[in-house]
């Protein structure tokens, strides 16, 4: 089932063949053995992926419902949550919070920047938080946060930490054995969804909880919820043959199959390759005077949000595109209509960005503006070949 289009939104990202074809492929008995080892690999490559020393937990929802799933899994009604926010995703942690009583408390960057470690030291020095969220990261500015700089601060005071890793697991390190400064200074809960850099289609919340996050769990009498309720899933995840809720059965074939291709293809490359086409797509664009929110320093290997020069329309530009089969997306509150974000990560290859790059120069052209494709092209090559 051949891509029509270059999907180059921060998610869904381009499903490639063999995906397609798992997904396609006969649906078995969720107790079926066959589907059962199946779903085992695909846990025990999740495994891999987080390389915990904890639970895995791959259940049919979307990104959203892993938020919820390590919220209140974790934090109680009535606890201290600190929300680390850059961006419009970060904040959606909190009237998630106040949804199920949590206390929650909020540093917001300035979009496109970090929030300094110094200020989250000295809002965690008031005392009393449960635990801290961090958005790896934020889908609508494209700034990542540096672990190096937040796990230790929030780790020091006590708290989880949780990290959503939905723009960024496979693509960069979320590594939960790593320490950062101290053998006990660990990611506790990371989760991702199935549609971002796996490359698989949306429908599959993914989540991994560590040693401290799963006992916070065993300490809380009951939460909130009962689909979301890890307790009533961790004997499912060590033996998928058991029955619960439904698994979706041929979601599961081609989450198997994503996570076999990101494997085969190795991490420690999957994330150089994600990092140099990230920084070659901005570099490519920069030659239109197309300029990123977030600098290089805080930029994302995933996606970018590209302010617009002077002049250019973003409803025509990004209908030009999508006539040409590029499909790019808009930007969210403040920046809406002023900038656009483009999905780089997954399973997308150097040639189809070569292709973007010249696409987006056609359309800038056509749109009145000046565009050296060629130069464009070229910058591109070479940061990405250099990286």
């Amino acid at each position: 089932m051949p891509n029509r289009e270059m999907l180059l939104i921060p998610g869904p990202t381009p499903v490639v063949d063999e995906i397609y074809a798992a997904l396609s492929s006969e649906t078995y008995a969720h107790t079926d053995p066959r589907f059962v080892k199946i779903f085992k690999n695909s846990l025990e490559l999740t495994k891999k992926l987080f390389h915990t020393e904890g639970e895995v937990f791959v259940i049919s929802g979307s990104g959203t419902l892993a938020m919820e799933i390590a919220l209140i899994n974790t934090v109680a009604p009535g606890e201290k949550l600190l929300v680390i926010s850059h961006g419009y995703f970060g904040d959606r942690f909190i009237p998630l919070a106040k949804a199920f009583g949590i206390q929650v408390e909020t540093l917001q960057a300035e979009w496109g920047q970090h929030i300094k470690k110094e200020l989250v030291e000295e809002k965690l020095a008031e005392g009393g938080f449960k635990a801290v969220t961090v958005t790896h990261v934020d889908t609508s500015t494209g700034v990542m946060a540096h672990l190096e700089d937040l796990v230790p601060v929030v780790k020091k005071a006590g708290a989880l930490f949780i990290l959503d890793g939905v723009c960024a697991a496979a693509a960069t390190e979320e590594d939960m054995q790593k320490t950062y400064g101290h053998p006990d200074y660990k990611l506790d809960v990371v989760f991702t969804g199935s549609q971002k850099a796996i490359g698989v289609p949306p429908g599959l919340a993914i989540l991994a909880f560590g040693p401290k996050a799963l006992a916070a769990r065993e300490a809380m009498p009951s939460v909130l919820g009962y689909y979301t309720d890890i307790k009533n899933w961790v004997s499912i995840m060590n033996d998928p043959g058991k029955y619960y809720a439904t698994p979706p059965v041929n979601m599961i074939y081609a989450f198997n199959k994503g996570m076999e291709i990101v494997m085969a293809e190795g991490l420690t490359t999957r994330y150089r390759r994600h990092h140099a086409l990230g920084r070659a797509v901005r570099a490519g664009l920069g030659v239109y005077g197309m300029k990123p929110l977030a600098s290089e320093e805080v930029a994302a290997p995933t996606l970018s949000c590209i302010l617009y020069p002077e002049g250019v329309n973003d409803a025509e530009f990004r209908s030009r595109l999508a006539a040409k089969g590029m499909v790019i997306a808009g930007s969210l509150a403040s920046l809406a209509g002023k900038a656009f974000r483009i999905g780089h990560m997954g399973n997308v290859t150097e040639e189809m960005f070569v292709k973007a790059i010249e696409l987006v120069g056609e359309t800038l052209k056509e749109m009145g503006t000046d565009a050296n494709i060629g130069e464009a092209v070229d910058k591109f090559k070479e940061i990405y070949h250099s990286a």
